[in-house]
């Protein structure tokens, strides 16, 4: 795909506190085919040492880095995700996770899949303790560009959760069957054009513990008439492994509450930061 072919792109990357992953993932984005996007690295209190690794990028890989960073006040990963869209005017957003690295195409695709009117949500293959330790630990080429009969035999080794979504499948019109369905979205790989984003406000930042704010905005975007595309089987991440998290009961709660509501807008979103 030429960059022509295919809008500007921000893809925000979220992270706390995990320099290691972040440049694994900052090295994979380094390796896309599509040109025509830049990065922002959504920052949720991390230490000095994610400030440098940051710079380092911007210096030795040629991206197109940003650095968005806010004072760490616990979980604020909605507060982050709106800090780092609000700084930018590209007007599509990928939000991915600084622990899913992806493959060189990644870009490319989901700026195929980018239709008006649509999110697109992706799906990610969980790696094991050890190969995610070898994943960071390699320099390109790496393992996002391994084949799927290599990622066949890392399944049958227990290695990774799932093998199929690695496959590359033309669903064509299936992948708009379930248009209104928010179950099972996950801010890890989700895209969207900005313009929707800013319709509903953004990230509902009441959400301060771990979970469901990406299901919060799904929620309201469908209600505002977004419709949902489905990314499996064209758009996976590799997310590296980390130590199982419980979400959050206030969160939970605050989720429910919304489904019982009406609402489309978020209480207190990106429109904080105009």
């Amino acid at each position: 795909m030429k960059a022509s072919d295919g809008p500007g792109i921000a893809v925000i990357v979220s992270t706390h506190d995990r320099p290691d992953a972040l440049h694994a993932v900052l090295r994979s984005l380094a390796e896309q085919t599509y040109r025509r996007f830049e990065i922002v690295v959504a920052d949720d209190g991390s230490g000095p040492e994610t400030r440098e690794l940051v710079l380092w990028h911007a210096e030795e890989s040629g991206l197109d880095l940003r650095h968005v960073r806010q004072e760490d006040r616990g979980y604020r990963l909605a507060a982050i995700r709106n800090r780092a869209a609000a700084a930018t005017d590209q007007p599509y957003l990928i939000f991915l996770d600084g622990d899913c690295l992806v493959r060189p195409d990644y870009v490319a695709r989901h700026a195929r899949f980018a239709e008006p009117g649509h999110f697109v949500h992706g799906s990610r293959v969980r790696l094991a303790p050890g190969l995610s330790r070898f994943a960071i630990g390699q320099v390109p080429p790496a393992i996002e560009r391994w084949g799927a009969v290599r990622w066949l035999g890392e399944w049958l080794r227990g290695r990774v959760d799932r093998f199929t979504p690695l496959l590359r499948l033309p669903l064509g019109p299936l992948r708009q069957m379930s248009p209104r369905r928010w179950h099972g979205v996950k801010g890890c790989n989700l895209a969207l054009w900005r313009s929707d984003f800013v319709a509903v406000n953004g990230f509902d930042e009441g959400f301060q513990g771990w979970g469901f704010e990406d299901n919060d905005l799904v929620v309201r975007l469908i209600r505002s008439g977004v419709r949902r595309k489905e990314g499996r089987y064209a758009v996976p991440v590799l997310h590296l492994w980390h130590e199982a998290r419980s979400p959050d009961p206030a969160s939970r709660k605050r989720l429910e509450r919304r489904l019982r509501s009406d609402a489309v807008r978020a209480e207190r979103g990106i429109d904080g930061y105009d």
